[in-house]
């Protein structure tokens, strides 16, 4: 992610309109009107949300190396993870990006981040909750995965858990303009990539067999899909497992991206669906975009998820995202392979720089932002 903090805010109020939608089970609903309500504030530069399977606690990822815990509603004033002395830089895109927990964590206690070392290199790590369910274990830590990274932008960020089990895990290009190193496409190094990794059968881990460059040669093991810039956020559809992908553009495009097992989208040779600083390219072979917008609109695209919750009646199936430049918030639906169904809730739920949007055990939907200050707010989208 990059770009400046939002220099207007708009005001916050519902949409006004009442309108006829179709949810995921096929069923005709009334969609009702959203808006957005607080749920925590106080933070400090909080940039992802998470939570375990079926608890309802919240986790708040803050930039500068804490994990923090709202329970009950409140923020708790003790961290539940405290990482600020192994997290280097925390300038640029660099810092604690990242956490999610193993679909077994209520079993066996066990969670993973993402954060910039003290080298300035991405580590992927595994900690132990403590006897104490609302604190881990800050002397736990196992290293799981850790990859030079020398300049402090396109660190990717996402963490996430697939439908099958595995971790993936988010890479930027490495950094730098216009990817000099070339790592987009080469599917030797793991830097602009999301990578599928199992956390189950090997210490530190173990490579499915079925990812697509097992076994041919040419590529990583771990690697997912590639022809990335800076995929900042990442979610799954919990009802389809489709992986959705928000990759964060350079000079023109923001994107949006299906993911695809062994797909490139392209990165450096496109931007979106476009030649990167050249008239003409070779398009064949690349997975194109679902969605793209132009720098007209924002900078810094916050890739979100799949609604499929139950509290907004008419939203299920739709796929919300935002822009952390413009402070646009908005949505679409996919339908046999079409974006349809687009929409604009900047009026209702933007206008904030938004860092990352969050999902609970129950499938609801937040906004995690932060201010010109660093201060930091966690919002849940609710219905009017």
């Amino acid at each position: 992610m990059h770009g400046q903090e939002m220099l207007s805010r708009w005001r916050s109020f519902p949409l006004l309109l009442l309108i006829l939608a179709t949810c995921s089970t096929g069923q005709t609903q009334e969609r009702v009107a959203l808006e957005r309500e607080i749920v925590a504030t106080g933070l400090n530069f909080p940039v992802g949300l998470a939570t375990p399977p079926g608890d309802s606690r919240l986790f708040v990822v803050e930039k500068a190396g804490r994990v923090q815990l709202i329970k009950d509603g409140n923020l708790v004033q003790r961290p539940f993870l405290d990482l600020t002395e192994q997290v280097g830089s925390t300038g640029n895109e660099q810092g604690l990006l990242a956490v999610v927990f193993h679909p077994d964590y209520a079993a066996n206690g066990r969670l993973f981040v993402h954060y910039t070392d003290l080298s300035g290199n991405t580590v992927v790590s595994e900690f132990q909750v403590s006897t104490d369910p609302d604190v881990a274990d800050p002397t736990s830590e196992k290293i799981t995965l850790q990859v030079k990274h020398r300049p402090a932008n396109h660190n990717g960020g996402q963490i996430a858990f697939g439908p099958e089990g595995y971790l993936y895990i988010a890479l930027g290009d490495g950094g730098g303009s216009g990817d000099p190193f070339g790592n987009g496409q080469n599917p030797h190094t793991l830097l602009g990539k999301i990578l599928r990794i199992d956390v189950d059968s090997a210490e530190p881990y173990g490579i499915p067999p079925d990812n697509p460059f097992v076994g041919t040669g040419q590529g990583l093991g771990e690697i997912w899909v590639y022809g990335l810039r800076n995929p900042w956020r990442f979610s799954f559809d919990r009802e389809t497992g489709d992986l959705w992908i928000g990759d964060v553009g350079q000079e023109s495009f923001e994107e949006i991206d299906l993911g695809v097992p062994g797909g490139n989208y392209g990165w450096s040779v496109l931007e979106g669906n476009h030649c990167y600083l050249q008239d003409d390219c070779d398009q064949s072979g690349f997975v194109a975009p679902v969605l793209e917008y132009s720098h007209n609109v924002g900078q810094a695209v916050i890739g979100g998820y799949v609604y499929r919750g139950m509290a907004l009646p008419g939203w299920q199936g739709t796929y919300f995202y935002a822009d952390f430049i413009s402070g646009v918030v908005r949505s679409f639906r996919y339908v046999n392979g079409v974006v349809t169904d687009q929409m604009d809730h900047t009026r209702a739920l933007g206008g904030l720089s938004i860092t990352s949007f969050g999902e609970d055990a129950q499938g609801e939907l937040y906004l995690v932002t932060v201010s010109g200050t660093r201060a930091g707010s966690v919002y849940r989208i609710v219905a009017h």
